[in-house]
């Protein structure tokens, strides 16, 4: 599974970027913008949500639990300074997909104990996309955590996250995890639309 995860330059805003990645294919959005209020999220939210149902794609609102919950989203992101995730759980109930950010099996374990559905793990390497960056995992450290759930018995996607481009795929699919989410690789290329395909083709064929 190749999820987005949205973002932005001076010529292409937050939805044009989903739309980049719907017209390429892709079946899972995830809507982030950080550092504005719900109310510029909330029509944004509401016109992408529309988009993914014509599309069939999932739509995951990244952080904003209550939004997610009001316009019907398909679930939520939540990372380590959002609300917990067993909290979230409590408030979205079971049939919200639920996913959390994990740079360590100790951030897994506690994702996993609270509920969550999948991993956000990352980054892989260093990427400008995300302020705050946890230390770089890079393929050893997918397999370290990986093998640390299989230990623990924690059953649960992995996805790997973080300056990830197209080259990169079938080596990150090769340490187990289960899908690959991008985001400046697609939005900075000449042709969005293109590479998103390429992006999705590349996973197919690992």
């Amino acid at each position: 599974m190749i999820q987005f995860i949205t973002h932005y330059t001076e010529s292409i805003s937050y939805l044009d970027s989903a739309m980049y990645a719907l017209r390429g294919g892709c079946k899972w959005i995830q809507l982030r913008m950080k550092d504005v209020s719900d109310e510029e999220v909330r029509p944004v939210a509401e016109t992408l949500l529309e988009e993914c149902r014509r599309h069939g794609a999932v739509m995951i609102i990244d952080d904003r639990v209550a939004l997610a919950k009001e316009i019907g989203a398909d679930g939520v992101h939540l990372g380590h300074d959002d609300m917990p995730i067993a909290e979230a759980r409590a408030v979205l109930g079971g049939k919200y997909i639920i996913g959390g950010t994990a740079n360590t099996l100790e951030d897994v374990m506690r994702i996993y104990e609270g509920g969550g559905d999948y991993v956000g793990c990352g980054p892989y390497r260093f990427t400008t996309t995300k302020k705050k960056l946890s230390p770089v995992l890079g393929t050893d450290g997918y397999r370290r955590i990986l093998g640390g759930m299989k230990a623990h018995g924690i059953e649960l996607p992995v996805v790997a996250i973080g300056g990830i481009e197209l080259d990169d795929v079938a080596i990150l699919k090769n340490t187990g995890v289960a899908g690959i989410a991008i985001s400046g690789a697609v939005i900075r290329s000449v042709s969005p639309e293109e590479t998103m395909r390429n992006f999705i083709n590349a996973e197919k064929r690992v």
